[in-house]
């Protein structure tokens, strides 16, 4: 962002005159009100945390309680977003098959991946810089990961400390990791988050757009947008990527894998040519991820990469998923479809910015009971019915 545009943005007297302007053409009775996916264009207030019934509720109140480029950065994706669509609208393509209904009591979700022993088969995403949503941040999210037996994945660039996030609770913790040139950071970064406690390490190979439409069309209403930087002498590319990203390959997780005495895995795969190519190089596990829509636009939702990966790899890794999950419905036709484990990443952020930790703990034991209740009302009492004719897929 240039000298001019902060200037701009931070001009007392410009934001305060769009904001009245805004209030005044929004309470007009003569015209629409603007579009909006959140569901308070009519109400008067936000709702409380009593109020809150599905994941969708806590959407709204993060969105009123964040300034406006806090929230973009948890909303937007990579181009158009058509991918973040997508990924929603795939569960649209899988029906549940209803089967005679089981007592919710002989409901049991206990699974286990990589030596975890896990009430549900659900994780949270690894997501960054919590602290802009709440000022407990990634220690306030492990808290309510606790609290609920969930898992928590922390992010490469959290806003904490790795050493903090994990002491803050007593709940299990894996670290999300991002490729770095430097095999001596590499090395560093990866042995600090051992140290700590972590008992996982995901490398993410799809890292996240450097530039977003969304941010760049919202600067008038407090955005922020990513602007190109100027290309610098001797830049290897002039195409708004740096050079820190989209330079590694395969073989660069062969070199930090000496410096990993936990489980590896790697998050982004969504062919099941990659997802051979992990089993080969003797990954321990897959997250079938497009990072939540962020990495590249016009890609498949990963609901509907599932089924292929999971035929190739054939049981030998366990495989969870993430990119646009927001239900427990959601999670049994992953599961049916051959996933281990599911990961919440927005659904979390959403929580966290609109009550702290109490806001996660709530989605999370949400998400858990209504998997169970689904189960339930489907005619599946364990993990093991949840198997391909629990569902019907209409991909193709």
């Amino acid at each position: 962002m240039g000298p001019l545009e902060r200037r701009w943005r931070m001009s007392l007297t410009r934001r305060e005159a769009l904001a009245s302007l805004a209030t005044l053409v929004a309470g007009s009775p003569l015209l629409a009100a603007q579009r909006d996916p959140r569901p308070l264009k009519d109400h008067q207030r936000v709702p409380g945390f009593a109020e809150m019934e599905s994941v969708f509720d806590f959407e709204p109140v993060f969105f009123a309680n964040v300034p406006r480029f806090v929230y973009d950065y948890t909303a937007h994706g990579a181009d158009s977003e058509w991918t973040i669509q997508r990924n929603r609208d795939a569960f649209d393509w899988v029906d549940i098959v209803a089967r005679p209904p089981v007592d919710r009591a002989r409901v049991t979700t206990r699974t286990r991946v990589l030596g975890l022993n896990l009430d549900y088969p659900i994780f949270i995403a690894p997501s960054a810089g919590q602290v802009a949503l709440h000022p407990d941040g990634e220690s306030g999210m492990h808290v309510a990961a606790t609290a609920a037996k969930t898992p928590m994945i922390i992010s490469n660039v959290s806003s904490h400390p790795v050493e903090k996030i994990v002491a803050a609770a007593a709940g299990p913790t894996w670290f999300q990791f991002y490729p770095r040139e430097s095999l001596d950071e590499s090395r560093k970064v990866l042995e600090q988050a051992q140290a700590a406690g972590c008992l996982a390490v995901v490398v993410t190979v799809d890292q996240q757009a450097t530039f977003y439409e969304r941010t760049q069309r919202l600067r008038n209403v407090g955005g922020a947008p990513r602007e190109a930087a100027p290309r610098p002498s001797g830049m290897k590319n002039p195409y708004r990527v740096p050079d820190r990203r989209l330079w590694y390959e395969w073989s660069y997780l062969d070199r930090i894998r000496p410096f990993i005495k936990v489980p590896m895995l790697i998050k982004g795969v969504v062919t099941a040519e990659d997802a051979q190519l992990s089993v080969e190089r003797g990954l321990d596990g897959i997250i079938v991820s497009n990072h939540g829509g962020r990495s590249l636009d016009y890609g498949p939702s990963t609901l509907e990469a599932l089924p292929e990966i999971v035929a190739v790899v054939n049981g030998r890794i366990p495989l969870l998923i993430d990119s646009g999950f927001r239900r427990g419905t959601d999670v049994l036709k992953a599961l049916a479809l051959g996933a281990d484990a599911v990961c919440f990443g927005r659904a979390t952020r959403w929580a966290l910015g609109a009550f702290g930790t109490p806001g996660v703990q709530r989605v999370l034991e949400m998400l858990q009971a209504e998997l169970v209740a689904a189960m339930a009302a489907s005619g599946r009492a364990s993990l093991e019915d949840l198997d391909g004719s629990a569902v019907r897929a209409r991909f193709s």
